[in-house]
């Protein structure tokens, strides 16, 4: 067999049969364990593309993944694509995506859920800085659990001059705060929008705070309860596509 090299892996059913159906140009082989159901689908995929298919044992499979739970699937593929900068922002402009500003997303898990939110809302796209953040991993992979194929993701040197970017092509740029902000239940989101989220521990940053047009805080039941920040992501998102559909049956009316 070909070396595996410095691919990535992703690992279960969903993760591969979503870059299978949407992306199978990215994948360059795949192992599915002996005696597993409900594989039809991946073979005649991979005929169809022409990717190597090897049939392996469970413990072959447990050692390319290192233990990790694959439902008895691995596929190889190529090192994730990040989207230019300026092309994330003029096409997210053409097909009214809003784009999300990820500053200091430290945790895979988090990172790998908004994804997948977002990707199951749809029209969104994702902006994160290269120092002091997760980058795209085999990990955040696993558990976007194939919301990498609909969701495009820029990853740039200077969070703080790209927002600054975005506004000066007109967007809106909201940001994400635990309190004191216009409560999100109040809020008319405009459009082109770019919604800020902090990290985990810090919030936004003050040095990003000069470039919010608006700041918005989620209200809490108990106060001294928060959101972490894939579950806050999700409901602004939630949010803005309520909008955008209220908008859009009001104007078939």
């Amino acid at each position: 067999m070909p070396s595996d090299g410095c691919h990535m892996k992703l690992y279960g059913r969903n993760p591969v049969i979503e870059r299978l159906r949407f992306n199978p140009n990215s994948v360059i082989k795949i192992y599915l364990q002996e005696g597993l159901r409900k594989a039809g689908y991946i073979r005649q995929r991979a005929k169809k593309f022409g990717i190597p298919l090897f049939t392996v044992p469970k413990s072959k499979i447990q050692k390319i993944a290192r233990n990790a739970n694959t439902q008895g699937i691995v596929m190889q593929v190529e090192e994730f694509f990040y989207v230019e900068y300026r092309q994330l922002i003029e096409e997210s402009r053409a097909k009214k995506r809003t784009v999300f500003f990820l500053d200091g997303i430290n945790d895979p898990q988090n990172l790998g859920s908004i994804i997948r939110s977002l990707a199951c809302l749809g029209k969104f796209a994702i902006v994160i800085p290269k120092h002091k953040a997760v980058a795209v991993t085999e990990t955040v992979l696993r558990v976007a659990a194939g919301g990498d194929n609909f969701v495009s993701i820029a990853r740039v040197g200077n969070l703080r001059q790209s927002i600054q970017t975005a506004k000066d092509e007109g967007y809106w740029i909201a940001g994400s705060v635990i309190r004191s902000g216009q409560s999100i239940y109040e809020t008319t989101f405009p459009y082109p929008l770019g919604v800020l989220i902090g990290s985990e521990q810090k919030g936004i940053r003050d040095v990003f705070l000069p470039l919010l047009d608006m700041s918005i805080t989620i209200p809490m039941a108990a106060e001294t309860l928060s959101f972490n920040v894939s579950q806050a992501t999700t409901l602004f998102c939630y949010e803005i596509m309520k909008q955008k559909r209220a908008y859009e049956q009001k104007k078939e009316k």
